[in-house]
């Protein structure tokens, strides 16, 4: 009987540690610019427009050496190399506001912009 009893708050501590994991966890969001004249950012298969503030993790994929992606907004300036190809991850902390990210080189045609809430 004694051992039936510790495991009640042991299952319930475990409960609650894996709860504030998974709180405390950042959202992915995948950016791609590249390989021709697009740039997107998405959460899952879904274009981001609107985001409620906080952290998130963005992995950005850079497909062409003629691009950059470049993310801009309340506390954030963040960009890859033009030159250089590859995966990028950046830690961000999203605060209310609008967000653009845009290629450098060719911003008129290639941009993109979301709300935080």
């Amino acid at each position: 009987m004694p051992r039936r009893l510790l495991a009640v708050p042991v299952a319930v501590a475990l409960a609650i540690g894996t709860s504030a994991a998974v709180a405390d966890a950042a959202t992915t969001l995948n950016g791609t610019v590249g390989p021709g004249f697009t740039i997107t950012l998405k959460k899952g298969s879904s274009k981001v427009t609107s985001l409620p503030a906080g952290k998130y993790t963005i992995k950005i994929s850079d497909k062409s050496n003629i691009h950059n992606f470049h993310l801009t907004g309340p506390g954030v300036n963040k960009k890859t190399s033009v030159p250089s190809t590859g995966t990028t991850t950046w830690s961000v902390t999203l605060k209310k506001g609008t967000y653009k990210y845009v290629c450098d080189p060719h911003a008129s045609m290639m941009k993109g912009s979301f709300t935080v809430r």
